[in-house]
C-alpha cells in the first residue's frame, strides 16, 4: 500500500523540546550582540546554497543555478525583514525535524553523509548545532519559512512566534530554495534599514563566496566582497591586494612591514593570511593588550577576540580561517578547545619562524625592532613556552657598537676573562652613557647593554643566562671587575680606613654598606644595589608607579682616588664631622642614577653652604 499524501491543511504541533527554556536562552542568554541574528541567517541560506551544488554533482535535475545568491529584502510597510536564497530547500518532513526540534541541524546530519565524499568536493558548510535559526526570535515576534525542496513541486510554510508551537502549511513558491520572514518586534526596526543591514553583512559575512544582496530603492545591491583573499594560492595575489585587505584590517594607512599567507593541511587545516605593520599603532599601549586578529569558520566572520596571537604580538594584524574548529553554540564567545589551542601555538610559532628568519636582515629588522620591540620584550616576562625565540630577537643599543645588537652578538665580543653579559638600565639613553656606573667597564673595554624600556629592569630576573652566560646588572656586577686587567690610574689612594665607618655612622639604615672601589674614575661615588635586593632600576620603576618595592638600601661605593674623597679622609682624621658631607655625597650618588636627593631642601641648603665656603 503506497503512503498517503499529507494533508493540504495547515498543521499544528509542539517544539521537539522544552523550547520555552531554549529559546530564552538563545534570545537572553547565547548571543551577545543582536545583529548576529543576520549572520546566522545568512550562514543557514549559505549551507542551503551550498549543498544542493554539492548535490547536483550526483543529481543533475536538482538544477543549481549558476549564480545563485542571497537576498535580503527590508520592507517598511508591513515591518519585515526577508532572507532568501535558492539553495536545496527543505520538504514538509524536514522543516519539522530541522526547525520544529531545537538544537537538530539538518547541516550537521548532512555534513554526516559526506564521509566518503572526495575532500575537494565536499561543500564548506558553516552550521553546526541547529540553533543559529533560532536568534531570528531576537528580533521577531513571529517567523515564517517557506520552502520548496529541489527536485520536487510542492511548497510548504513553516510558522511560529517561539512559544512552543509552530505551524506547518501547504505554500506556493516558484522555485527551490527557501525564504525566512522576520515580523520584526517594535524594537527592532532598525533592520529595516538598508545602511545598517549593509554594515551588519560586511561586518560578518563579507567574506563568503556567495553574493549577498539587500533591496534598497526598489534594486538589489550588492552587500559582500564575497573574496576571501587568504584562500586564494599567493601566486594570483598581487601587493596592491594584500595592501588594501592590510589597511581594511588594521584601519591603518601604511603598508605592512611583512605578509605571511599560508595554508596549514594535515591534521589541523586553516588558512591565514598576517601582517605585520610598517608603523607603530597608535594604540599600541592601551590597557586592551589583547590580540584581534579575526578567527573565521569557513569564510564566515566570527570574532575578533578569539586571542589567536599572545599579548605580544598584538600589533599583528590579519585572518585565520579554520576547516575544523568544533564551535560551541555562542560563536563569537567561544571556548577555549583543544583545536584552537593548537591553531594558537601554530599561528604562534609561524610568525616567530618569519622574525627570525627576516632578523637576518639587520636593516629591515631594525625598523621592526624600532617600532614593535618593547612589546616583544612582553614575552620575555610571561611566556615561557616562547621565552627562548624571543631572546633570540632582541636587540639592544650598548657602549661599544653602533646600532642595534643582540645577545649572540654581544657574547661574541667578549673579553677572554669576561664572565657575563653586562647591561645597565635606566630611562634615557643618552642619561646611560654618561652614568657613573659604567666607568669600571668602559676603563677596561668592556661592552655594556644598555636597557631603556621599562620592562628591561624586569625580564633580566626570568632570563638569567644566555648561552650559559650570565645576564647581569653593572649595579650588581662591580665586583666581576676584580677579575678583570685593572686600567692604568691617576693619582694616589686615600687611607678612608676611618672615613669608611664615619660614613656608615652618619648614613645609618640609608644605605646597606659604604666600601671602597676601583670601577669609578672620574666620579667621587656610586650607588651599587644590595646583594640581598633587585636592581636599583627596578625599585625606582616600582616605586614611581606606587607598586609595593622591598625597602632595600643601596650600597654607597666611593671612590679612594676622587679628589672629594681625600679632602673628606683628610678632614675626619682631623676630627671634622663629615655627617653633612656625607648626606651630600649620597644625594649625590642618587642624582647621578637619575633619583632625586631624599631631602631636596636639605640637600639645597647643604650644597650652598659649601659653596659659601669656597
Amino acid at each position: 500500500m503506497s503512503e498517503a499524501a499529507p494533508p493540504a491543511t495547515e498543521e499544528r504541533h509542539s517544539f521537539g523540546a522544552e523550547v520555552g527554556r531554549l529559546l530564552d536562552l538563545v534570545v537572553h542568554s547565547l548571543y551577545s550582540e543582536r545583529e548576529i541574528f543576520l549572520r546566522e541567517l545568512v550562514a543557514n541560506a549559505a549551507d542551503a546554497t551550498d549543498r544542493r551544488r554539492f548535490e547536483s554533482l550526483t543529481d543533475p535535475t536538482l538544477g543549481a543555478p549558476a549564480n545563485a545568491g542571497i537576498r535580503v529584502i527590508p520592507d517598511r510597510p508591513t515591518r519585515t525583514l526577508t532572507i532568501a536564497d535558492q539553495g536545496i530547500g527543505m520538504t514538509r518532513d524536514d522543516l519539522s525535524q530541522n526547525l520544529g526540534t531545537i538544537a537538530r541541524s539538518g547541516t550537521r546530519a548532512f555534513t554526516a553523509t559526506l564521509d566518503q565524499a572526495p575532500t575537494d568536493e565536499r561543500p564548506a558548510l558553516i552550521g553546526q548545532f541547529g540553533v543559529g535559526f533560532y536568534s531570528a526570535f531576537m528580533v521577531a515576534d513571529r517567523v515564517e519559512v517557506t520552502s520548496r525542496r529541489a527536485g520536487t513541486a510542492e511548497a510548504w510554510t513553516w510558522a511560529s512566534d517561539g512559544r512552543g508551537e509552530y505551524t506547518i502549511a501547504p505554500a506556493e513558491r516558484e522555485h527551490p530554495g527557501t525564504s525566512v520572514v522576520l515580523h520584526l518586534k517594535s524594537d527592532a526596526e532598525e533592520y529595516l534599514d538598508p545602511y545598517r543591514l549593509e554594515t551588519i553583512i560586511r561586518k560578518w559575512a563579507d567574506h563568503i563566496t556567495l553574493p549577498v544582496t539587500i533591496e534598497r530603492d526598489g534594486k538589489d545591491v550588492p552587500a559582500n566582497e564575497g573574496t576571501a583573499l587568504w584562500r586564494k594560492p599567493k601566486a594570483e595575489i598581487d601587493e596592491k591586494s594584500y595592501t588594501e585587505l592590510y589597511r581594511h584590517l588594521a584601519h591603518a594607512f601604511d603598508e605592512p612591514w611583512a605578509t605571511l599567507h599560508w595554508r596549514a593541511e594535515g591534521q589541523l587545516e586553516f588558512y591565514a593570511l598576517l601582517f605585520i605593520p610598517g608603523a607603530r599603532p597608535f594604540d599600541m599601549f592601551t590597557e586592551d593588550r589583547a590580540s584581534h586578529v579575526r578567527l573565521h569558520v569557513r569564510r564566515m566572520f566570527i570574532t575578533a577576540d578569539a586571542k589567536l596571537l599572545p599579548e605580544w604580538l598584538r600589533f599583528v594584524q590579519g585572518v585565520v580561517d579554520t576547516e575544523d574548529l568544533p564551535l560551541n553554540v555562542s560563536r563569537e564567545m567561544l571556548q577555549a578547545t583543544p583545536v584552537l589551542a593548537r591553531i594558537r601555538r601554530a599561528v604562534t610559532n609561524r610568525v616567530l619562524t618569519e622574525l627570525k628568519s627576516r632578523a637576518k636582515d639587520a636593516p629591515a629588522y631594525t625598523k621592526f625592532w624600532e617600532n614593535f620591540g618593547p612589546i616583544m620584550k612582553e614575552g620575555i616576562w610571561g611566556d615561557t613556552e616562547h621565552r627562548p625565540a624571543l631572546t633570540e630577537l632582541m636587540r639592544f643599543h650598548s657602549t661599544t657598537a653602533d646600532g642595534w645588537t643582540s645577545l649572540a652578538d654581544y657574547i661574541a665580543r667578549m673579553k677572554p676573562n669576561q664572565e657575563a653579559i653586562y647591561y645597565l638600565a635606566g630611562d634615557d639613553e643618552s642619561a646611560l652613557r654618561g652614568s657613573p656606573q659604567l666607568e669600571g667597564f668602559s676603563a677596561r673595554n668592556i661592552e655594556v647593554l644598555l636597557f631603556t624600556d621599562p620592562v628591561d629592569a624586569f625580564w633580566p630576573e626570568r632570563v638569567t643566562t644566555f648561552e650559559d652566560k650570565p645576564i647581569r646588572s653593572v649595579t650588581q656586577g662591580a665586583q666581576d671587575l676584580s677579575r678583570l686587567p685593572t686600567p692604568a690610574t691617576e693619582g694616589e689612594s686615600a687611607d678612608v680606613t676611618t672615613l669608611i665607618p664615619a660614613l656608615k655612622s652618619a648614613l645609618g639604615d640609608a644605605v646597606d654598606d659604604v666600601r671602597p672601589t676601583d670601577r669609578l674614575v672620574g666620579s667621587a661615588a656610586v650607588l651599587a644595589a644590595s646583594t640581598r635586593g633587585p636592581d636599583l632600576q627596578v625599585q625606582r620603576l616600582l616605586r614611581r608607579t606606587g607598586r609595593p618595592a622591598p625597602e632595600m638600601a643601596p650600597i654607597l661605593e666611593i671612590n679612594p682616588r676622587h679628589p672629594l674623597i681625600h679632602a673628606l679622609a683628610t678632614q675626619q682624621k682631623a676630627g671634622t664631622d663629615v655627617s653633612d658631607a656625607a648626606q651630600t655625597l649620597l644625594d649625590l650618588a642618587r642624582v647621578q642614577d637619575g633619583d632625586a636627593p631624599r631631602d631636596p631642601a636639605a640637600f639645597a641648603r647643604r650644597v650652598a653652604a659649601a659653596l659659601a665656603r669656597t
